[in-house]
């Protein structure tokens, strides 16, 4: 019985602490075909481009807790090329995504699904919601 005990705190102990090696695990800096902007830049992109799409690529539960305004929700595991083409009018379309910060993959998956699928302008907020909200900007619900 104790040694069954030892091997299943091992388990837990290891799956304990590789979720929370891949939760610190930061984003990288930069991603290859986008441009990578900041809330304010984002702020601007909008005052700039009428036809800006900003897609939202966190999970739907995260979005009830607010969301920037006009944002569209597209989850990561959601994003293809058939759905980016629903909400993004045309390859050349400025779009912007962003997830809920430098510690959240989601908006690095979408983003790079929208580069393999050949859009032109796609912009990445990488500080998103985290940033967002730490700088006072308004939310949506």
């Amino acid at each position: 019985m104790r040694s069954m005990f030892n091997k299943f705190s091992f388990m837990l102990v290891f799956f304990i602490g590789f979720g929370a090696a891949q939760a610190k695990e930061e984003v990288p800096d930069s991603l290859a075909g986008t441009s990578k902007v900041s809330a304010e830049a984002l702020i601007d992109l909008v005052d700039e481009k009428e036809e800006l799409v900003i897609i939202d690529a966190r999970k739907f539960s995260d979005r009830a807790t607010g969301f920037i305004e006009g944002s569209i929700a597209l989850p990561d595991t959601e994003t293809n090329t058939d759905s980016l083409a629903q909400h993004i009018p045309s390859k050349t379309t400025p779009v912007v995504f962003y997830c809920n910060g430098t510690k959240c993959g989601r908006s690095v998956k979408a983003a790079n699904i929208a580069v393999d699928a050949g859009y032109e302008n796609v912009y990445w907020f990488r500080g998103g919601w985290e940033e967002w909200t730490e700088k006072g900007y308004p939310i949506a619900h």
